[in-house]
């Protein structure tokens, strides 16, 4: 068998905590359970990455505008935003854990987010 690999795919998970990183690739899909679709960001800096899913959901509406507003790309109620205007925006980012339970298993999954974002450069709310 063999395997490609792509550009970024050598780098580690970014650790817990604050980073400030380059958002490097944006794509589009739906949710595995409810076919929710969302956008899927890869934050990148020089020692990892992690992606993020925003769901295009009302309670997921609040992180989806506080991302674009970090990064300066303008939205208004009611217009539509293209999320390749993320690409190449740089900002910080907080790395956590998040757990919840799998709606198929009902057992407990624990995965990687990217939360609180921060224009890049801006010292840490406390």
């Amino acid at each position: 068998m063999k395997i490609k690999i792509e550009e970024g795919q050598d780098k580690a998970f970014l650790e817990n905590g604050r980073h400030e990183v380059a958002i490097t690739d944006v794509t589009e899909g739906k949710s595995e359970y409810k076919g929710t679709p969302f956008f899927s960001c890869r934050f990148e800096n020089e020692d990892g990455y992690i992606t993020s899913r925003f769901y295009l959901t009302d309670p997921g509406m609040a992180g989806i505008v506080s991302l674009f507003e970090t990064v300066a790309v303008p939205i208004e109620e009611g217009a539509e935003v293209n999320t390749d205007a993320l690409l190449k925006k740089h900002l910080s980012i907080v790395v956590r854990d998040r757990t919840y339970q799998d709606p198929d298993t009902g057992s407990e999954r624990t995965v990687k987010e990217a939360v609180e974002f921060q224009k890049a450069g801006e010292k840490s709310r406390a």
